[in-house]
C-alpha cells in the first residue's frame, strides 16, 4: 500500500482540472484505478484473500457509478479520462 500513497501526489498533479482540485472526477477516477491496479496485482499472489477482494469490487463499483455520472455530465471528460487511464468501455 505504501506504493499506492507515494503515488497519490504524482497522479492527483495529472489529473486535476485546476490548482487547487484534489476531488473532482477525474481525480478520484484516478486515484481508484491506481489502487484497483495494485490490488489485482495483490490478488493473483494471494488468491484466498477473500477480504481484500470484497474491497476491489468496491472500488470497481465505485469507479463506475463515478465515470456513469461523468458520462452523463460531459462526454469529453468521459471520453479523455478513458484515454488517459487506459479504461476501456
Amino acid at each position: 500500500m505504501a506504493a499506492v500513497k507515494e503515488a497519490k501526489p504524482d497522479i492527483v498533479q495529472r489529473h486535476r482540472r485546476h490548482e487547487q482540485d484534489t476531488g473532482s472526477s477525474e481525480v478520484q477516477i484516478a486515484l481508484l484505478t491506481n489502487r484497483i491496479n495494485y490490488l489485482t496485482d495483490h490478488l493473483r499472489t494471494h488468491t484466498k484473500d477473500r477480504h481484500s477482494r470484497h474491497g476491489l469490487l468496491k472500488m470497481v463499483s465505485r469507479r463506475r457509478r463515478l465515470l456513469n455520472y461523468l458520462h452523463r455530465e460531459d462526454v469529453g471528460r468521459y471520453r479523455a479520462v478513458l484515454g488517459a487511464l487506459g479504461l476501456r468501455k
